[in-house]
């Protein structure tokens, strides 16, 4: 819904954009590549989408640039090549959020301790750039551990994250976590609460009930610090800029990867955790629509 009121909102800037559809995948490919062959059938001129199923979209989103469409995928790469396959590919630098995270993790641990890298889907290649950037921070200090090696799979789900992150404390002691998805860490903690284990450094995307949590709890958990990087809905804004620009033949300049930064850090005065009580759960205040069109998007 966040996504979609972005995009809306950043189309009412551009009086040559007249309609403006959406289609929603449901976290099925061939719901996906079904929407995408449909919008293709209805002769829209730009199509933005979130391929979070990966290589699978990219014969359709390949088709569908090869018709004249300015195709622009975000957030979750397709393969493929930008300017044979598609316009250009907008992301944040995966490998970069590892790096942050992993740099700010080892900090909070004083360079030793184990690490577990919460991912999403199975062989999804962000959440696999994201651990080589957790990797490469974490590999100058030899004292640190990143459990399983790997990124472990919770399929972007609140529920699967909670189980996973409680089948791992029943292994062992975590002495901090990173998380690819804000909303999954919300499960991840309350496994820490329900084995009745102390909070540890955690550092993720943003998301609000993950900040007002860190308020709930950070009283009686001496060690649990909190840091984000933008969630990113906004990104869409970009892809569609990106995507109209090359409708009309014209150059966007903007770089289309980008390097995100700390945007909450609880042990910096200053960026504590953004909680807005007035706002869902999974609220995300770092996009691009502030509190007021947030409140107005969940009434």
């Amino acid at each position: 819904r966040t996504a979609r009121a972005e995009f809306e909102d950043e189309a009412s800037k551009c009086d040559t954009i007249t309609e403006t559809f959406y289609v929603d995948g449901q976290g099925n490919p061939q719901k996906t590549i079904s929407d995408l062959q449909g919008l293709v059938a209805q002769g829209v001129e730009v199509i933005v989408v979130l391929p979070d199923a990966g290589p699978a979209m990219l014969p359709t989103i390949r088709q569908a640039f090869a018709a004249g469409i300015s195709v622009v995928p975000y957030a979750a790469s397709p393969g493929g090549e930008p300017g044979k396959d598609y316009v250009e590919f907008v992301a944040s630098d995966a490998f970069h959020d590892g790096l942050t995270w992993g740099a700010w993790i080892a900090e909070q641990l004083d360079h030793k301790g184990r690490v577990a890298f919460l991912g999403g889907t199975p062989g999804n290649l962000q959440s696999k750039t994201e651990y080589e950037g957790i990797k490469e921070a974490l590999s100058q200090y030899p004292e640190m551990e990143i459990i399983g090696d790997r990124a472990l799979d919770t399929n972007w789900d609140p529920a699967e994250t909670q189980k996973v992150v409680a089948g791992l404390l029943a292994q062992g002691e975590i002495d901090g976590i990173i998380s690819d998805y804000g909303g999954g860490s919300v499960g991840g903690l309350r496994a820490f609460v329900a084995a009745q284990k102390p909070l540890v450094p955690w550092a993720a995307q943003d998301v609000n009930e993950l900040a007002c949590l860190w308020y709930e709890n950070k009283a009686a958990n001496p060690d649990f610090q909190l840091m984000t990087v933008s969630s990113r809905t906004w990104l869409v804004r970009l892809a569609l800029r990106k995507a109209v620009a090359h409708a009309q033949g014209i150059e966007n300049p903007e770089p289309s990867i980008i390097e995100m930064p700390i945007i909450e850090d609880s042990t910096v005065t200053g960026m504590e955790p953004k909680c807005e009580p007035s706002l869902p759960a999974d609220a995300m205040l770092s996009s691009g629509l502030g509190i007021e069109k947030l409140a107005e998007l969940f009434k």
